[in-house]
């Protein structure tokens, strides 16, 4: 078999197999896209006077796919210029191409018998040990491979991605009893280490597990709508944050993936099933009627959702008329919401008697039966149907864990108090005395706890602060996480940089010249870091403390100072919103290494600033270093454009272009095993006998740079693009860009850029339309323009 996947082969240029194709391309893996073949043309076609044998025609389907990623939101690309990584082709003229892909992937239409067709003829042309599979998500792998020669079949499995590719990490590994395990073993490494994908193996069922679990409880989730007299907004309201899942909840879930989508799974299971299963697989009237109308959700216009103007309405199932959207109300809901932990919000809303409460409950009790009913039908473990919930349909908490975190015993006793019956495996681990499915690192198995797989590159902060805690404060933690390194964490509010990080910051180096190899900066929250504390900068803003926030800019500038000048390296590991500040904590590191989705942006003038922990600075000499040093104007205009656009790339591949991540840095697939390759990066730099850069002299563009990137700014200004505040914290940012009233070309240091950084800070944080800006922030979540 092969031992390297060097280029692959996506059969099927729809959603799904474009979405595909781009995340190979994502981590540079270059793919051959094909598709059938054309039998019209189009009227464009018709009218350039080509033919049906024309090639550019013959690829319309793949190239059009290719064509359509860079437009799609979210980006399934990394990078715009990802789209070259991705070849169109098609199925007669591109067949006997597959022989130069180690990996064939098919993502073509749910019908057995056009897959088996299709893989016979890929079986003709394939080379020998080429991996095949198929991302269907309910028709059966072996199934599809039946009649095939031996070598396919031990090469074939199901890898089921989850859409949108880019962004949910589940990847469902399904083997045949033909795959060889040493395939097997590959592909799931292979997953895990190169695409960044959360793998769990699923045995050969209909919807495998995530699909199969999700949509059941989705339909229950209806059916309790419909008897409890719910709207969908009432249920949308509580099927949320609140039980631990993503906003959009149940039915903005729907829209998302598309009603007709949905009803494809569901049939999956309800043409096999029998009983009460293939009730409950059987989907509600209106739902049918919803699909023949075409109100399939986002992707027409119209579904559980209807938008007008600014109004959001809500269909009503009874009647199928859009009404105004509902929120649900009860005691149970208020008091969750004042509970900081999942655990206790989920006891809250599912033991509480009032309407929500009855919900809840109503659809977490089939959920968990139904999961441990299935689990060892769909799964080799409970561990795995927790891990495909949470990786493909967002949930913090798998539905085992959920259970764990309602109390199992006194669940199952309330279950059985209502006539359910429990299956005997959970009345069987609670009658040995284990209470609950999961102890520490161990899950429930077959009578006894065994240890869960964990990846030897995963570092689980929460696990090493009983005992490697250094020191820590109320921003800030620093954790000795193994072989000399330290990693400091944040865990303020939103992670934001107060006076407490800053401290925590320079203690932190410190701690590390003295006593170890290097310090990573990373945390294991939502993101990396927002940016500096804006309600308490506002505040001593509106209280004239002026010379507080000098103070407190001055101490954050020799912070980001001692880590660009510390004598052991710092390597920050940034992920997910990593703005303001906490890209100037991370453009003076040693090196970042980025998880792929990093959004780093100096967003600061959209609340009315400029960026003043010296991040105009650091971007600057960024954007210098990665150029030949010629062209001093072409680097201040493109930092000035960067700034005051406030750009904030979409990806680490977009930070890259943006000036923010160079040569020196690195970008992390699987974001799990960030710390590691933080960690390993600081390693690699001390054992090179690691320095810190000397503190040289700047060239800079002077009065002549000022004015030319004031030129830009102005013309946007007469065009009635931008305001007159715009217009002044532009001023103020090319002068300080520019290195004040000086020639070009001349050379300072780099105290005098940090000076003229916290004057122009300071300065704007007084303007009244600046604090107008941060107040709007703070209150609304969005920038105000004035």
């Amino acid at each position: 078999m092969t031992t390297q996947i060097r280029k692959v082969a996506v059969i099927g240029s729809g959603v799904m197999g474009s979405g595909i194709a781009a995340h190979l391309a994502n981590v540079g893996i270059p793919s051959l896209l094909l598709d059938i073949v054309p039998t019209k043309l189009t009227a464009d076609e018709e009218a350039k006077g080509l033919t049906l044998e024309d090639y550019s025609v013959r690829n319309r389907l793949s190239t059009l796919a290719i064509q359509k990623l860079k437009k799609q939101k979210p980006a399934p690309l990394s990078s715009k210029t990802k789209a070259s990584y991705i070849e169109a082709g098609n199925l007669e003229d591109d067949l006997e191409r597959l022989k130069e892909v180690d990996w064939i992937i098919e993502v073509i239409v749910e019908n057995l018998a056009i897959k088996k067709q299709l893989f016979s003829r890929i079986d003709q042309v394939r080379k020998p040990g080429t991996i095949v599979s198929s991302n269907t998500s309910g028709i059966s792998i072996q199934a599809m491979s039946e009649g095939l020669s031996e070598d396919f079949q031990k090469h074939f499995l199901g890898t089921h991605f989850f859409n949108p590719p880019r962004y949910l990490k589940l990847l469902e590994v399904i083997p045949t009893e033909q795959t060889s395990q040493e395939v097997l073993s590959f592909m799931k490494a292979f997953a895990e280490e190169v695409l960044g994908k959360g793998v769990v193996e699923c045995k050969d069922t209909p919807n495998f597990i995530a699909n199969r679990i999700g949509t059941y409880g989705l339909l229950v989730t209806v059916n309790e709508m419909i008897q409890g007299g719910y709207s969908v907004g009432e249920v949308d309201s509580v099927t949320g944050p609140l039980l631990g899942r993503p906003k959009s909840a149940t039915f903005r879930t729907l829209d998302v993936v598309g009603l007709d989508t949905f009803l494809h799974v569901a049939k999956n299971v309800y043409d096999v099933a029998d009983g009460v299963e293939k009730e409950t697989f059987d989907p509600p009237s209106f739902m049918k009627e919803m699909a023949e109308k075409g109100w399939l959700g986002s992707k027409s216009g119209q579904g559980f959702y209807l938008k007008q103007g600014k109004e959001i309405l809500e269909v009503d199932p009874q009647t199928l008329e859009y009404q105004e959207r509902k929120k649900l109300k009860a005691p149970s809901i208020e008091q969750a919401k004042q509970a900081k932990k999942l655990p206790d919000k989920l006891k809250t809303m599912a033991y509480a008697n009032d309407r929500a409460g009855q919900l809840v409950w109503n659809l977490l009790k089939p959920a968990l039966l139904y999961s441990a009913e299935k689990a060892y039908e769909i799964a080799n473990d409970i561990s795995a149907i927790d891990d495909a919930m949470k990786w493909g349909f967002g949930w913090e908490l798998g539905p085992f864990e959920t259970w764990d975190a309602l109390g199992v015993a006194k669940s199952v006793e309330k279950m059985e108090a209502e006539g359910e019956t429990v299956p005997s495996w959970v009345k069987d681990m609670l009658e040995s005395g284990q209470e609950s499915f999961y102890e520490a690192n161990t899950f429930y198995h077959n009578g006894t706890l065994e240890p869960k797989s964990i990846h030897e590159k995963i570092v689980n902060l929460k696990s090493l602060k009983p005992t490697n805690v250094v020191f820590k404060n109320s921003g800030a933690s620093l954790i000795d996480i193994g072989e000399d390194v330290a990693l400091l964490e944040f865990h303020s509010p939103n992670n934001s940089i107060g006076a407490d990080v800053i401290q925590m910051i320079n203690k932190s180096i410190k701690e590390v010249e003295t006593n170890y190899k290097g310090l990573v900066i990373n945390n294991q929250g939502k993101n990396f870091c927002v940016g500096a504390n804006l309600m308490l900068i506002l505040m001593e803003a509106q209280d004239d403390n002026f010379f507080e926030i000098d103070l407190v800019v001055r101490q954050f500038q020799q912070a980001m100072a001692n880590i660009r000048y510390s004598e052991k390296p710092v390597v920050t590991a940034p992920f997910g919103m990593t703005l303001g500040g906490g890209t100037e904590i991370c453009l003076p590191s040693a090196s970042i290494q980025a998880s792929l989705e990093t959004y780093m942006g100096l967003v600061e003038v959209g609340v009315g600033l400029v960026p003043g922990g010296g991040g105009n600075k650091e971007l600057y000499l960024r954007n210098l270093q990665n150029s030949d040093g010629k062209d001093l104007q072409a680097v201040a205009n493109k930092t000035f454009e960067t700034i005051a656009m406030a750009k904030v790339s979409t990806s680490a591949q977009e930070a890259v272009e943006h000036g923010f991540l160079g040569a020196r840095d690195g970008i992390v697939i699987n974001s799990d095993f960030l710390i590691d390759r933080a960690k390993s990066e600081v390693l690699h730099l001390a054992e090179k006998g690691y320095r810190p850069p000397e503190r040289a002299k700047i060239p800079v563009v002077g009065e002549t740079g000022y004015a030319t990137m004031l030129l830009g700014a102005q013309t946007m200004k007469f065009g009635g693009m931008i305001s007159d505040h715009d217009l002044k914290i532009a001023k103020k940012l090319a002068f300080l860009l520019a290195g004040g009233r000086v020639a070009k070309g001349t050379l300072v240091d780099e105290q005098y850029l940090l000076d003229l950084e916290r004057e122009a800070f300071l300065s704007l944080v007084a303007e009244p339309k600046s604090q107008q800006r941060m107040q709007y922030m703070l209150t609304k979540g969005k920038p105000l323009r004035n």
